[in-house]
């Protein structure tokens, strides 16, 4: 079954029309000036990926997110196939997942049979907590204080733009588990990895369920220097958060009220979150809107060719 997620560009061009590459997609919050992919070497696309670049890749995550050396690094085909087997860590109970939110762990958690509890009462005894930090729309962060549950998922998908708001150093902690999603700030989602950070038995059963060779060659090779450009890091960050200033400020003249977000995506609230969709629709700008709420949009950054198609849409 298909959630409710950003990106869904063939159900806009159906509505709308146009081909792929008339559309400008504001509805992710996936870094638009990708990190530059060169050509791997030929055994990247023809071997099967061996333990040496397994371990050049774990190593320079390690370095990126300054992992402690007491947590483990698993590698994995996007965060994605990580949040679907994380529930069978344990057996099934009530979880609390803050919302609104990304919600792939509900329906993940609900899959291995889990309680999903939605309460603002945090004395509320509960068997796992998700955390998405920062939280998809919202931006909120969290602090270590919040991690009580007897298992702590922690999903800091978007969290490299704030790299001294990261949790990593958490994971030492007993049943804490730290998610990074290399799509997003790196802006490479096809390549699909993502890594879990956490205690070592939780990672070797998580490694069990993904078999062998859950990375590809060329993820492998392509992640590794990735995360070894420490420079572009920061560059990156720099830019992305001058322009999440610039995207707030055409917004605020168009009538939208940023209430929330990073920078990679933000979050506005509007008189009609339906009209702006349309309205931006009909220019082939596709935003994300949210079946919850009536009154919020959240739109991306358009990168170097879609300012000026976004201004003149607004």
């Amino acid at each position: 079954m298909q959630r409710d997620h950003g990106g869904g560009l063939d159900a806009a061009r159906a509505d709308y029309g146009g081909a792929r590459a008339d559309w400008l997609d504001l509805s992710t919050g996936i870094n638009p000036l990708p990190y530059p992919v060169e050509i791997t070497s030929p055994e990247a696309w023809t071997a099967l990926p061996d333990r040496a670049a397994q371990e050049a890749l774990t190593t320079a995550a390690r370095v990126f997110w300054q992992v402690p050396d007491e947590a483990a690094v698993l590698a994995a085909p996007g965060a994605s196939a990580l949040i679907a087997r994380l529930p069978g860590l344990r057996a099934p109970g009530s979880v609390h997942i803050p919302g609104p939110t990304y919600n792939e762990h509900a329906a993940s958690f609900r899959a291995h049979g889990w309680q999903v509890i939605d309460t603002r009462n945090p004395d509320t005894p509960v068997d796992a907590r998700v955390m998405v930090h920062p939280n998809n729309p919202t931006g909120q962060f969290y602090g270590a204080q919040d991690l009580d549950a007897p298992l702590t998922v922690i999903d800091e998908s978007f969290c490299d733009v704030a790299p001294d708001r990261s949790l990593v150093r958490c994971a030492t902690r007993p049943r804490v588990i730290v998610l990074k999603s290399f799509g997003k700030f790196w802006g490479l989602a096809g390549l699909r990895l993502g890594f879990a950070i956490g205690a070592r038995d939780d990672l070797d059963r998580l490694a069990e369920m993904l078999g062998p060779w859950p990375v590809s060659g060329p993820a492998l090779d392509i992640g590794t220097r990735a995360l070894r450009d420490l420079d572009w890091a920061r560059e990156t960050r720099v830019r992305l958060n001058e322009e999440a200033a610039h995207l707030d400020a055409l917004m605020w003249r168009a009538g939208a009220e940023a209430v929330g977000g990073c920078a990679l995506f933000r979050l506005y609230r509007v008189n009609s979150a339906q009209a702006w969709h349309e309205r931006l629709a009909k220019h082939r700008i596709l935003i994300r809107v949210f079946p919850y709420a009536e009154d919020l949009i959240r739109l991306g950054l358009p990168g170097p060719d879609g300012w000026a198609r976004l201004e003149a849409a607004l």
